[in-house]
């Protein structure tokens, strides 16, 4: 087969899987230019309520193909921020979930979802510093926003790997789970996503990445949705709310 990214959709949750098994699931240009439309077209499919992204096997994607670095630095470079950028903007809960090496551009992409669940033995690291990379600006920020100043200089100036546990106490991921217990526990997370009222996700997003500042326009769809009402009313009555509120397909 070749290097591809598949997906799927399945209990409102689609799935994102990195293909490229021969090469450790690096990303070639191609797969880095078919990113974006692909979160396009999930971003508006009703069905989707959030979004996992992994990579095929046992490893989650040990970084940009170097060949297209060889061949045409910029444009291989563009591509991958642009996806990178694609993933951070998508409107609705995003998970990565990560077993083995996530290196380079497997780490840019990790960071550019919203939350990252890892196996015991993973390995993470941001690589430019072996190749003479400038890791750009946007993917610094988001790397700095995760982990702070300190420990996004240490992984960029050295490039050296660091392990799930170190990982987890920089805060570059949200849990390890137990070898064997990553895909159950995304399961379980996700359904309990999906569940959730998708207009606070939706401004909980755009809040905490600081993209917008819309209080009022918040205010008007919290009014107009009829979410709180549900919430507690569902609440009172010891059932599930049924949330109606959906993220607009422009947006």
């Amino acid at each position: 087969m070749e290097p591809q990214l598949l997906h799927g959709v399945a209990d409102s949750v689609a799935t994102v899987v990195v293909h490229h098994p021969e090469k450790r699931n690096a990303m070639t240009s191609a797969m880095w230019a078919a990113l974006p439309p692909l979160l396009d077209t999930l971003a508006a499919d009703p069905r989707v309520r959030a979004l996992v992204l992994t990579g095929s096997g046992a490893t989650f994607c040990a970084g940009a193909d170097i060949s297209a670095l060889r061949d045409d630095p910029e444009q291989a470079q563009l591509l991958a921020r642009r996806a990178e950028d694609a993933l951070a903007a998508f409107p609705k809960p995003t998970l990565a979930a990560v077993r083995g090496h996530c290196v380079g551009g497997g780490t840019q992409l990790a960071a550019a979802c919203d939350l990252r669940f890892a196996e015991e033995g993973a390995l993470f690291g941001v690589t430019p510093a072996n190749l003479g990379v400038v890791y750009a600006a946007s993917s610094t920020r988001r790397l700095v926003a995760l982990t702070g100043p300190s420990a996004t200089k240490y992984l960029l100036f050295s490039g050296e790997l660091i392990d799930s546990a170190r990982a987890l106490r920089t805060g570059l991921v949200d849990e390890v789970l137990p070898a064997g217990e990553l895909d159950k526990r995304v399961v379980e997370f996700t359904r309990t996503l999906v569940s959730r009222s998708r207009l606070t996700q939706a401004a909980a997003k755009e809040f905490a990445d600081g993209r917008r500042d819309r209080d009022e326009h918040w205010r008007e769809q919290a009014l107009a949705s009829g979410d709180l009402a549900e919430g507690v009313t569902a609440f009172l009555q010891r059932r599930r709310p049924e949330f109606t509120w959906n993220v607009p397909t422009s947006g």
